[in-house]
């Protein structure tokens, strides 16, 4: 319910229409009716379903209350202007919303519920939907392998918690409200970044591991010439773990590892880091050439070919670059699967090599060795 004292728009209003927003004062109620005073427009009612969707507000109605209402039907059978409470307070509360939103002011969101995708919440009786992704790091669910069942489970321990949020994005005619909490967090991680340059080495540790990277927590100084430090937290996308192709982020780092990274960039108030940019890249000291014929480990096969991990003398660990015989090689994806095994070794001959872009094409040579 919504009381006001008073509505300057009403002056200046000569004609009433429907879905208009006005203000009148309660003059009468009936068992399940209130009457209201709309001065120079007439007589108002708020009666029959849109007095049971706002019964409680209804109940709680004085003679002489001014309330703001929205116009439903501009003349019943009885003469009097049909109005409703809910839809009013429903189209004020978009539009607090709005000023919210275009104003980036924080407020409190209650969690109702959670699915795979993120939490369920209200704000003034308006639904809204807070994904995953727009989570603080400290209530992100950082879950090994993104198993969804997981996930759901670290987002249901939120339910019922408080969360300060704002307005990522809304929609009226969609009825569309989705909220961020991350937001609120960047204006602070925005400003503890300035401490940081692109380029500089941060230490840390491993604070989740997900199927697309992992998180490094670390921290920073908050004031010159102070001990005070708070931690901050970014993510070592799975392609900066390592130089080579990486399945799993398991295979590099595991929660609790304390390792080196570099700061590769900082914007919209998050950090990118990088492991591998402190590590020496293998394809900077290799001396092949188009034509050589070198061993290689078939590691993973794709739709349009077998990545091959090649066996290089000086690294007999196998772990130095990896190149990919196209599809075309074999002619099927059926004919490929069928001549090379995962995790064999053969002998293949470069067609082309690009080392500064890190990309190597090969042929099948013969048989397996």
């Amino acid at each position: 319910m919504i009381i006001k004292k008073s509505f300057e728009q009403s002056s200046s209003i000569k004609t009433p229409r429907i879905g208009e927003i006005i203000e009148g004062k309660v003059i009468g109620k009936g068992k399940a009716s209130v009457f209201f005073d709309l001065g120079i427009f007439g007589a108002g009612v708020i009666y029959g379903k849109e007095f049971y969707d706002s019964k409680r507000s209804m109940k709680s109605l004085k003679t002489g209350d001014t309330v703001i209402s929205k116009i439903t039907e501009l003349e019943n059978e009885d003469g009097y202007i049909e109005l409703s409470l809910a839809k009013a307070s429903k189209e004020i509360a978009w539009e607090t919303l709005k000023q919210k939103y275009d104003n980036s002011e924080t407020f409190p969101a209650k969690i109702l519920g959670a699915n795979k995708g993120g939490l369920l919440a209200e704000v003034s009786g308006i639904p809204a939907f807070l994904p995953a992704s727009q989570l603080s790091s400290a209530n992100y669910p950082k879950v090994e392998n993104g198993d969804n069942q997981k996930i759901l489970k670290a987002l249901q321990k939120l339910v019922g918690r408080e969360l300060e949020v704002k307005v990522f994005d809304l929609n009226q005619k969609e009825n569309k409200l989705i909220l961020s909490e991350k937001t609120k967090e960047n204006i602070k991680i925005k400003e503890m970044l300035k401490s940081f340059n692109i380029g500089d080495i941060v230490e840390g540790e491993i604070t989740g591991v997900v199927n697309f990277g992992a998180f490094l927590k670390f921290q920073v100084p908050l004031k010159e010439e102070s001990d005070e430090t708070e931690s901050l937290e970014g993510l070592i996308h799975i392609s900066e773990l390592d130089w080579q192709l990486i399945k799993d982020p398991l295979e590099v780092v595991k929660v609790g590892d304390k390792v080196k990274a570099k700061i590769i960039d900082i914007s919209n108030g998050k950090v990118s880091l990088s492991l591998k940019a402190l590590k020496t890249d293998p394809w900077s000291s290799i001396a092949l050439k188009k034509g050589d014929t070198i061993k290689g480990k078939v590691t993973k096969f794709n739709p349009f070919g077998v990545f091959v991990q090649l066996i290089l003398e000086k690294n007999k660990d196998g772990k130095t670059i990896q190149g990919l015989c196209h599809i075309s090689e074999f002619g099927s994806q059926a004919k490929m699967e069928e001549t090379l095994k995962i995790g064999q070794e053969y002998n293949f001959q470069i067609s082309s090599i690009e080392a500064q872009d890190h990309k190597m094409s090969l042929k099948l040579v013969n048989d397996k060795l």
